[in-house]
């Protein structure tokens, strides 16, 4: 799979999966429909390629890490609310990769390895967007895959949410569970969200029995067939939400009632189609049952409320909580109202008390009081120190000199900055700390810590 520039036109990328998860291809939003043409068959499935002119300057760019990825994504407008931010800012994309393609991880492009695919992360984000996830809701992802979109489902339908998928091969079952669990067991990003834990099976989601119950999102990662659409659609509750590649575009369909329905077209992409159940020999194919919607124990519901106690923040941390505790906060932060506002209050100080004229006049001046008051502008120094300190230390790791200060200034703001960067350590995980320090049994810790690594 590789980028074609075609005189301002671009090669969307080649999904190859039978059913589910597939690495999809795209443009980027408002992208008009371009011609296709079939390319030779592979194993079994027929391959197309779409050309799609468009004026925005092409694909979200490669990332160095996830983050940056997500700051791309951001920037392109693919990832539009703060939930879903979180929710890809707390997995890491490449955890989902084979060890030997991990450094494909960060760009936005379909992957595949034997069964094993993933989508364009722009795929993703408008997937996610689509959906309009809430807490304690329920999902069923068809064509689950790798598990990459059921786990960040999960971070935002919280303790009390459904996570269901139907995969069509074992082996991507297994490799789904693997992952999983490396999540639940190594990432701190599972101590920071109430997390709903995906469940997976294999089968065909065509052979889901009619009688089955509905859930209040579904997403298919394969493309639906037209006369598939109802089938489909019958999975919903009313005002549940369907997405789906339709007739070669990601559909987002709506419940509006029991027969009635709301449909919106949202990008052009290319799947590769549904799988065709197989036929049995009396002529019947095999029902797939989805997983069992299970009560929770009274010690399991006991576990998640100890953990959502001592997530909250104690006296005296009540600054702290104010602010955002998940990776590429700061980034946030930059760009959201209490920055523009700041900005304006940083603004009028500044023309109030620079203005000599107004000073030396006889003419009566305004307020020059800080508007934000003077807890906020303190905010603002640390911060900005903060900043300053983040900027040196990412020089120092690219390899840059810090800068230099005569003797005069010994012990000045070059070695400040370098002390800076020793002082910085990756987030403590306060949830764990608080666990471990209850005086309760070790085994009883371990459990209410999921058994966790670290």
């Amino acid at each position: 799979m590789h980028r074609v520039g075609l005189s301002g036109m671009f090669l969307t990328w080649i999904s190859l999966s039978p059913c589910g998860g597939s690495p999809a291809s795209t443009a980027p939003p408002g992208a008009l429909e371009g011609a296709t043409k079939q390319l030779p068959a592979s194993g079994g499935y027929a391959l197309k390629e779409k050309l799609s002119p468009f004026t925005m300057g092409g694909a979200v760019s490669a990332g160095e890490d996830n983050d940056e990825l997500i700051d791309n994504l951001k920037e392109a407008h693919y990832i539009r609310s703060e939930l879903v931010e979180r929710a890809f800012r707390a997995i890491d994309r490449a955890d989902y990769y084979l060890e030997e393609y991990r450094d494909s991880a960060y760009k936005d492009l379909a992957w595949r390895h034997g069964n094993l695919h993933l989508s364009a992360p722009c795929i993703y984000s408008e997937v996610m967007e689509a959906l309009d996830l809430q807490p304690s809701l329920s999902f069923l992802n068809l064509g689950s895959g790798t598990g990459y979109l059921s786990t960040m489902v999960g971070l935002i339908l919280g303790s009390f949410g459904v996570n269901h998928g139907v995969e069509l091969h074992a082996d991507v079952v297994e490799y789904a569970y693997q992952k999983l669990d490396y999540f639940i067991k190594t990432s701190d990003s599972f101590d920071k969200f109430e997390f709903c834990e995906p469940s997976f099976v294999v089968g065909n989601c065509l052979e889901i029995p009619p009688d089955c119950r509905e859930y209040d999102r579904v997403y298919c990662g394969a493309g639906v067939q037209k006369e598939y659409e109802n089938y489909m659609k019958n999975l919903l509750k009313v005002g549940g939400i369907l997405v789906l590649p339709l007739e070669e575009k990601l559909t987002k369909i709506t419940r509006t009632g029991q027969n009635s329905w709301e449909t919106k077209k949202i990008i052009a992409v290319t799947f590769a189609p549904l799988v065709q159940p197989k036929q049995s020999i009396n002529g019947r194919g095999q029902s797939v049952p989805l997983p069992v919607f299970e009560v929770r124990t009274l010690q399991d519901l006991a576990r998640i409320s100890i953990r959502h106690t001592l997530r909250q923040p104690t006296m005296g941390e009540g600054r702290a909580k104010r602010r955002v505790s998940f990776p590429g906060a700061r980034a946030m932060h930059r760009y959201g109202p209490r920055f523009e506002r700041r900005r304006f209050c940083r603004r009028f100080y500044r023309q109030c008390i620079g203005s000599a004229a107004l000073r030396d006049s006889a003419v009566p001046t305004v307020d020059c009081a800080y508007p934000g008051g003077v807890e906020e502008e303190e905010e603002e120094e640390e911060e900005e120190a903060e900043e300053e300190d983040e900027r040196a230390c990412r020089r120092a790791g690219a390899g840059e000199d810090l800068p230099e200060v005569d003797e005069e200034g010994a012990g000045g703001d070059g070695e400040k900055a370098k002390g800076a960067c020793t002082r910085i350590e990756p987030p403590a995980n306060l949830l764990r700390e608080r666990i471990l320090g209850l005086p309760l049994p070790e085994p009883l810790k371990m459990y209410l810590l999921y058994y966790r690594d670290k």
